[in-house]
C-alpha cells in the first residue's frame, strides 16, 4: 500500500524553481529519515537529498547550493525546493522513508517505502 504522495512537479524554464512535497498519507512519517532520488529516462534511479528527523541533511554534489530539503511539521511534508533548475534535472522524482545507516543513506537500499513519483521537466 502506497502512502507516500508527491506533488509540486511541473515544466520550468532552466534557472527557474520549483518546490515538490512529499506528504506520508497525511500522517506523521513514521521512517527516521525522508529522502528524494530521481530517475531520467534511460538512467538509473539517483539520490538526490535526505533529512533524518534529528534535523541532519544529506545532498548529492550534483544538487548542493541549489536544492534544499526541508520538513513542514504544521504540514506534515517533506519539501525539495529546487532552485536555478537545470535541463539534467529533468526526471521523475520519488520520496522515500525509511531507517537508513549512515552507510546507506545516499542508496535506494536504505529506503523501505516509496511513493508513485512526480515529473519535473526543465526545458527551454
Amino acid at each position: 500500500q502506497v502512502h507516500l504522495v508527491e506533488s509540486g512537479g511541473g515544466s520550468v524554464e532552466p534557472g527557474g524553481s520549483l518546490t515538490l512535497s512529499c506528504v506520508d498519507s497525511g500522517r506523521t512519517f513514521s521512517g527516521e529519515a525522508t529522502a528524494w532520488f530521481r530517475q531520467a529516462p534511460n538512467k538509473e534511479r539517483e539520490f538526490v537529498a535526505a533529512l533524518r528527523w534529528s534535523g541532519h541533511t544529506y545532498y548529492a554534489d550534483s544538487v548542493k547550493g541549489r536544492f534544499t530539503i526541508s520538513r513542514d511539521n504544521a504540514r506534515k511534508t517533506v519539501n525539495l525546493q529546487m532552485n536555478s533548475l537545470k535541463v539534467e534535472d529533468t526526471a521523475t522524482y520519488y520520496c522515500a522513508e525509511g531507517h537508513p545507516s549512515l552507510g546507506i543513506i545516499r542508496t535506494s537500499r536504505g529506503y523501505r517505502d516509496w511513493g508513485q513519483g512526480t515529473q519535473v521537466t526543465v526545458s527551454s
